[in-house]
């Protein structure tokens, strides 16, 4: 079971509020209203993540609608799994999330994606970040190193 990152949370009441604005300002749409809820109970509670399971309908739906608009896949096109390599240099996915990502959950698959953004070491965040077609830039960027 994956959880859903409060992150990806943000980011989908962002979209929404870009996709239906506010027309005084104040009033949400049904999609922003739904997410925001799931929001303030996370923060509330200090969750960083909800059970997609167990999440609201509506608020799945918007989240869902979301997740339509991010990149599918880590893949550059350049799998070091298939070449024994544990864990994909172009992509970061280790050999069991390469084989199975047709049958993850859109959890899952951000779960994922969150991982191997914030750890940065990827090709697809370096050395081919061209391949990515800007795909790189949907998801945070990692965090920078604590000085020590």
């Amino acid at each position: 079971m994956a959880g859903i990152h409060i992150t990806d949370i943000e980011s989908a009441i962002n979209w929404w509020r870009q996709q239906r604005p506010s027309p005084d300002g104040v009033t949400a749409c049904a999609e922003v209203r739904a997410l925001a809820e799931v929001y303030a109970l996370m923060v509330y509670y200090r969750h960083s993540e909800c059970d997609e399971y167990t999440m609201p309908p509506k608020a799945k739906a918007a989240w869902l609608a979301w997740y339509a608009t991010t990149p599918d896949t880590p893949c550059i096109a350049i799998c070091s799994t298939s070449q024994g390599d544990e864990v994909c240099k172009g992509c970061g996915r280790d050999f069991a999330e390469v084989q199975m990502w047709p049958e993850m959950s859109a959890a899952e698959k951000r779960a994922t994606w969150r991982r191997i953004t914030l750890q940065g070491t990827a090709w697809r965040f370096n050395r081919y970040a061209e391949r990515t077609n800007g795909d790189a830039a949907v998801s945070p960027a990692p965090p920078a190193a604590a000085a020590g």
